[in-house]
């Protein structure tokens, strides 16, 4: 699914179309699957946990078309690994989705 701009919301309805019950139980799937990798980021000990928490969660971006959060996703990848700075960033962002 290709999306570009907005909210979750947005980019699910595009995909879904009008359906409220699917809409929702997707964008509680996507933000509870996000927050757990921004956890496993958070509690990352080595550099191999670090990337595939990292990985899982852009393929996940990808996935339900949120463009701004892979963005963030693709440039803390350059970041040192286990990087502290960086999951707060990405909960941040997670945060505002979760208002939209």
């Amino acid at each position: 699914m290709a999306y570009e701009g907005g909210g979750l919301c947005a980019a699910l309805e595009a995909a879904v179309g009008d359906d409220v019950a699917l809409v929702r139980d997707l964008r509680r799937a996507f933000l509870e699957s996000a927050d757990r990798q921004i956890d496993l980021l958070e509690r990352a000990g080595d550099e191999t946990a670090w990337q595939m928490a990292m990985w899982r969660l852009k393929g996940l971006c990808g996935s339900f078309g949120v463009v701004d959060l892979l963005a963030m996703v693709e440039a803390a990848q350059d970041a040192a690994p286990c990087d502290p700075k960086v999951a707060p960033r990405l909960r941040a962002a997670l945060s505002t989705l979760s208002a939209d």
